[in-house]
Formats: C-alpha cells, sequence, structure tokens
C-alpha cells in the first residue's frame, strides 16, 4: 500500500487542480443520485472489493454508478500518514466519490489508540465508523464524539464459527448498551448478519431492528444472506425484504449511509452488485 501511494502521488498532486475542479462539477450530479435512491445516501463497502486495490476498487464502485464509499483497513490503511490520506483522497476525486464511513473497526478503553483513529476519520472526512467497540470503551467513546462528531455505529455480527453469537448481535443488545451514553453512538445494522442470527435461533427481523435504534441508526450495511446456502446473495434471493426495511429507516427519518454489501463472488462481485441496485431502485420506486 506505501509503495503505491509512493509512486503515484507526484502524479496526483499533478492533477490536483483539475480534480478538484471535477469533483465541484459533479458534485452537483449528487442530487441525481440521490433521487435515484429516494434521498438515501447509498454506496458501497469496500470490503466487497477486497481481492482488489484501491483504485480498481474505486473504478468498480463508479462502474456501479455510486459515489460514496465506506472504506475498510485494507483500501484505507488506519496508519497512513498524511501524505498517504491526501493521494487517496485526489485519487477518491478523480474517481467522484466521497469516503462516508469506515469500519468495521473495533475500540478499546484505551483512549489514545481511540483517539488516533478518530484522527485519522477526521482527515479522511468519514461522519461515522462502523465498530465493533469493546464494552469499556464507551467512556472514552463519550468524549471522542463529542469532540469530534463521527459517530460510532456498532455492528452486528451473525454466529461465530456457527457456535456462538456475536456480542452486538441485536438491536436490543446494542440499544440496552448505549442508551445512557452519547447520542452519537448508535448502530451500522447488518441486514445479512441478523439474518443469520437465526443459525442459532435467534430470528430478527431487519426492519423491526431498524425501529428499536430509532434515532441511533447511523448506518446500514444492506445485504441478504441465505441460511441453508450459507452464503449471501442477491437481493430478494435469501430472507432480505428490501421494501420494509426502506419504509422503516423512512419512518425513523434515517440520515444516515447505506453501505451495499456483498460477499459472496470476491472474485467478480459487480454484476452480482448491480443485481442488488436494481432491486434497491426498484424497492425505492415502490416506497414513493
Amino acid at each position: 500500500m506505501n509503495a503505491w501511494y509512493d509512486r503515484t502521488l507526484s502524479r496526483r498532486e499533478m492533477l490536483a487542480a483539475s480534480s478538484a475542479a471535477l469533483f465541484s462539477l459533479t458534485n452537483s450530479l449528487r442530487t441525481w443520485a440521490a433521487d435515484d435512491y429516494g434521498g438515501f445516501t447509498v454506496g458501497v463497502q469496500s470490503y466487497c472489493f477486497r481481492n482488489f486495490d484501491l483504485e480498481p476498487a474505486l473504478k468498480r464502485t463508479k462502474e456501479l454508478g455510486l459515489h460514496y464509499i465506506e472504506f475498510y483497513q485494507k483500501h484505507a490503511p488506519p496508519q497512513s500518514s498524511p501524505k498517504q490520506i491526501k493521494a487517496l483522497l485526489n485519487l477518491c476525486k478523480e474517481y467522484d466519490i466521497k469516503p462516508v464511513a469506515f469500519g468495521v473497526q473495533r475500540f478499546t478503553k484505551n483512549h489514545d489508540a481511540n483517539k488516533r483513529i478518530y484522527e485519522f476519520g477526521k482527515a479522511l472526512g468519514v461522519q461515522a465508523f462502523s465498530a465493533d467497540p469493546d464494552p469499556d470503551s464507551f467512556d472514552s467513546l463519550d468524549k471522542l464524539c463529542d469532540e469530534y462528531k463521527i459517530a460510532i455505529a456498532i455492528h452486528p455480527h451473525g454466529p461465530s464459527g456457527g457456535k456462538r453469537l456475536h456480542r452486538w448481535y441485536s438491536a436490543e443488545v446494542i440499544l440496552a448498551a448505549v442508551k445512557d451514553h452519547h447520542p452519537l453512538i448508535g448502530s451500522c445494522l447488518d441486514t445479512g448478519h441478523l439474518i443469520r442470527a437465526a443459525q442459532l435461533g435467534k430470528k430478527l427481523d431487519p426492519a423491526q431492528q431498524v425501529r428499536v435504534m430509532g434515532k441511533r441508526n447511523f448506518g446500514m450495511h444492506l445485504k441478504d444472506h441465505d441460511n441453508q446456502k450459507r452464503r449471501d446473495v442477491i437481493y430478494g434471493q435469501g430472507a432480505l425484504n428490501v421494501l420494509e426495511v426502506l419504509k422503516a429507516l423512512r419512518d425513523v427519518e434515517f440520515k444516515g449511509f447505506i453501505s451495499v454489501e456483498y460477499e459472496a463472488n470476491p472474485a467478480n462481485p459487480s454484476p452480482d452488485m448491480k443485481q442488488c441496485l436494481e432491486v434497491l431502485r426498484d424497492a425505492v420506486k415502490k416506497l414513493g
């Protein structure tokens, strides 16, 4: 990763001025993208493109017609230098893509370590961290949310190794832990992992889970999952009702980000992701 930045930084700097102008122009087209998805901010979780380096991941995101991204660690390493972050953001501008979130990131009670992650998030320009915080991290996160105004969006995982549920497996569990903490600590519900909880007898309805979190919904990983096949599938081919999830998000006045996430077929996820987006746009039309 560092070698890539060193090779390309000079070229990025030369293009920075023209890229800034292009970004200003294409930024006016964001209204079209928002209207296409009913006013929701829709992007990708870059983990979908985990088999690709940064620029090919951005290229594939743009080819899907999306302008927002939630980076994960491979594509945006938290230990990046200011020079490397600048190069990353210049590249994003070339592809007309804006980072809106980062994760899934673990947080501990180590305030200094947490603050370094927040400094990274501030430099990246994100509005939230999808997160897997330790229960004793919240006192630190209260302070950081207040200082940086970047939300902590707790991400549930499904069964670990098929044997036990993740510590933040449901909206009820998350809300009980955060209700007395900073209002910017909430959830990034993952519909696929909520569906997976049924493998251990916890049947969770993603739309109902959104309503449980209410105003503390700061993000969503939108995916469908087939529990018999034990794999992600195109929206509507598993247990996910996209329209009902959108209705719930509209009801709670959701202002966060929706990250399309598709973990199947990592060598070439784009065709399936395109079909997912077609289902999503169709649900938006029905939503009205």
